[in-house]
């Protein structure tokens, strides 16, 4: 451990402590904000999420494009759609995924964009 990433000193800042536990949401928001981070940390899911952005897509098509098992996307998506990341319509046999709303889009333009950076 680099010894100047740590204090010299044992000392607390009062306000400090108090503004920054006022600005803490709560612990379920926390918990399901660690939860959907955790699925992005798949990167089939990622895949999946980008495949859909701009276009609905079966099931099928969507396993093509990844080089997976219809199975397997099927598992992915149905973690992104508990989450409501995804929505689906169902048109005879086949089963069409897009993303789920604008929130979900623009998740995946800042997290590219931070990426890049």
């Amino acid at each position: 451990m680099l010894e100047q990433d740590i204090c010299e000193v044992e000392t607390t800042h009062s306000k400090a402590i108090q503004e920054a536990k006022l600005n803490l949401p709560r612990d379920e928001v926390v918990l399901k904000l660690s939860k959907r981070f955790k699925v992005l940390g798949e990167p089939t899911r990622v895949k999946i999420l980008f495949a859909v952005s701009n276009r609905e897509l079966c099931v099928c098509d969507i396993a093509e494009i990844l080089s997976a098992t219809p199975s397997a996307i099927s598992h992915q998506l149905r973690i992104l759609r508990d989450l409501k990341w995804v929505k689906f319509r169902k048109e005879g046999k086949l089963v069409y995924y897009t993303l789920a709303d604008k929130h979900i889009t623009n998740l995946i333009d800042m997290s590219v964009k931070h990426a890049i950076e």
